[in-house]
């Protein structure tokens, strides 16, 4: 059993969910490290962005265990405990850019995960649902949210009343993942985002990713406000002094993310 993390020295982590004799499914000891994993790339400054992936070459995840999880309901008093093992794609606010390797099999529980990721590159044997309603439940931690704003409404509700899979081909022709290659250059794509971002100032993409983000729930006025405000922070970071050093001497900045 293991959520590895491993950081690289460019500010790179790679979150690897590492039980490929279940598909990568999760029982509630993984998700538990699975939120410490989130917590780790929010608060560490030396992660500039991070990658999640399954182990193998079969699944990303499958999400829950179905044996760990159906036959086994939350406790009610559970249910008020909206800060416990926050994830990803369940309240946790993280920042920082996160691009999801989708290395086969990404249903139920493994797509809202996937969808709560900003750039999805997915493997061309890879296959996505949103199965819940096949066994009676309905897809959480964002399943039912998440799909509305990211796919047309018509795709969206097929997905989730027929349950459904659909093959790499079709996510990427709806727009759910940005890029399909064969299996062998997956993780090397994936990098290669990851190195392009990991370059840009650390502060003013952080700042893009969350304007971007809140843009959906703010009215246009507020949101060009906001926008505007957080610019004018930026202004005056040391990043944007090294920026500006880096132009006008022809030479790659030096972001150290102050």
């Amino acid at each position: 059993m293991a959520i590895d993390v491993n950081v690289s020295g460019e500010g790179i982590a790679l979150i690897t969910i590492n039980r490929p004799e279940r598909l990568n499914a999760m029982d509630a000891e993984h998700y538990q490290a699975m939120s410490n994993a989130w917590i780790q790339v929010r608060d560490d400054p030396a992660i500039r962005v991070a990658i999640v992936t399954g182990a193998g070459e079969k699944s990303f995840t499958t999400g829950a265990d179905i044996k760990s999880f159906i036959t086994a309901p939350t406790a009610m008093s559970q249910m008020w405990l909206t800060q416990s093992d926050q994830l990803l794609n369940r309240g946790l606010e993280v920042w920082k850019p996160v691009i999801a390797a989708v290395n086969g099999y990404c249903l139920g529980g493994g797509m809202t995960l996937m969808m709560a990721t900003d750039i999805r590159i997915a493997a061309s044997h890879a296959s996505f649902s949103l199965a819940e309603v096949k066994r009676g439940i309905i897809a959480g931690n964002g399943g039912t949210q998440r799909i509305m704003s990211q796919m047309p409404y018509a795709i969206a509700m097929e997905m989730l009343l027929t349950g459904d899979a659909f093959d790499a081909q079709r996510a990427e022709r709806w727009g759910l993942v940005n890029k399909v290659v064969p299996q062998a250059e997956l993780m090397s794509t994936a990098f290669d985002f990851a190195k392009r971002i990991a370059a840009n100032a650390p502060l003013a993409i952080q700042a893009a990713k969350e304007l971007a983000i809140r843009s959906r729930d703010l009215d246009l006025q507020t949101g060009l406000r906001l926008e505007r405000l957080i610019g004018r922070m930026l202004q005056d970071t040391d990043d944007v002094k090294e920026g500006a050093s880096a132009f006008a001497e022809k030479r790659k900045p030096d972001f150290k993310g102050s």
